[in-house]
């Protein structure tokens, strides 16, 4: 008997054992057979509160969902064996919206660098290339918060948008860190962008070292059909800041006159003449483009550092980021970042590089626009002169 016992104890540690390993073995395996390695992750994720997606993916749940309905119905993703299309945005957007680097994706969803490499720049390619259907021209009309402001209406009734630079950190080669550091010492890349004054973008133009004027951007961007920027229609323009040349099409303030919002604080907040309510006016609907670079770097934190991909691939995050930007806004008014923003002036750090250049002065041009300019200012003061509560 006690022979048969020992047998026994070992016929149950062995059981013990492979019970033990069939477990762990279940346990690590996807609920699914089906459903890809690594996804537990993103699983957990989208089934938790909506406040934790919105941190690992930068967006709600159900826009989310949206984009990658969009990617798979028009075949710019597919599924592979191992990774689904909703896992394949999640590790663009885990890195794009958090500056993670490939290891941590790599423990974070199981795969290897590779394949987290591969699926980053396929998603990339995806969201660039919907850019041209994401990015475009609104309509004519004229845009809300114009109409429905005595402030700015009728005034700036022929208003479509807002242009400026905005300068991004760059990681470049040695040899060309000249031309890509700015007044302040630092590497970035000058991207052109344009906007709605509902914060979404018309049209960017990355890439341009940070040595470049605005105004130069926007001159070669204009001179090059094959930049696609979109026509203006007639009669209607875009407002712009002092770095620009003030021209058809493109509305710059009054040089030399205060034009920032806090420069008419305190002691100071009543304009002294007509040109400096133009400019005041002028900048309170023109922070719209700030607004919205201050919302997409929030959103996108890889937009404030130099990540460490090729030059290329660095201003293709720009576009896409962009892309992702409109598809947020248009899929859901009460997004986070945008409510917060609502109502609430983004303060302009003055910068050394948007003096105009001028040498890209156009006197037909710009004798045009000043009497746009001018006829606005002169309409803009009289009302304000006789209607004190429209200030």
């Amino acid at each position: 008997m006690d022979d048969v016992d020992i047998e026994l104890d070992e016929l149950e540690l062995v059981a013990a054992a492979a019970g033990y390993h069939y477990y762990n073995c279940i346990a690590r395996q996807p609920s699914r057979g089906s459903t890809p390695k690594g996804s537990g992750f993103l699983s957990e994720l989208l089934s938790a509160d909506n406040d934790v997606c919105r941190e690992m993916l930068r967006m709600d749940k159900h826009v989310f969902h949206k984009l990658c309905n969009i990617l798979r119905e028009r075949a710019m993703l597919r599924d592979t064996a191992g990774v689904m299309i909703e896992e394949q945005l999640a590790i663009f957007l885990n890195i794009v919206g958090h500056n993670e680097r490939n290891r941590v994706i790599q423990e974070r969803y199981q795969h290897s660098g590779e394949t987290i490499s591969r699926h980053f720049n396929n998603v990339l390619r995806a969201l660039k290339s919907l850019s041209r259907e994401f990015l475009q021209l609104p309509p004519v009309s004229t845009p809300l918060q114009i109409l429905e402001s005595n402030r700015f209406y009728p005034y700036f009734e022929d208003c479509i948008g807002v242009i400026d630079g905005m300068r991004i950190p760059a990681h470049v080669p040695a040899k060309d860190q000249s031309r890509f550091r700015n007044r302040k010492g630092n590497l970035t890349q000058n991207v052109l962008a344009a906007c709605t004054l509902d914060l979404q973008f018309i049209f960017v133009y990355p890439g341009w070292e940070g040595s470049a004027t605005d105004s130069r951007v926007l001159r070669a961007v204009l001179d090059d059909p094959d930049q696609n920027f979109p026509p203006i229609p007639e009669g209607k323009y875009y407002l712009v800041d002092t770095g620009y040349v003030n021209m058809n099409g493109f509305i710059a303030p009054f040089p030399g006159i205060r034009y920032h919002l806090p420069e008419y604080r305190g002691a100071n907040l009543l304009p002294r003449n007509a040109n400096e309510l133009f400019n005041h006016r002028h900048a309170s609907l023109r922070n719209a483009i700030q607004k919205s670079f201050d919302v997409l770097k929030t959103r996108f934190p890889i937009l404030k550092l130099a990540p460490q991909y090729a030059f290329h691939t660095q201003r293709d995050i720009v576009i896409a980021a962009c892309v992702i930007h409109n598809h947020i806004r248009r899929e859901d008014k009460s997004d986070w970042l945008f409510k917060d923003i609502e109502g609430r002036y983004v303060e302009e750090l003055p910068d050394l590089d948007d003096n105009p250049d001028p040498h890209l002065s156009f006197q037909v041009q710009e004798q045009s626009a000043s009497a746009l300019r001018d006829s606005i200012t002169a309409a803009m003061w009289n009302d304000f002169i006789n209607k004190w509560d429209e200030w």
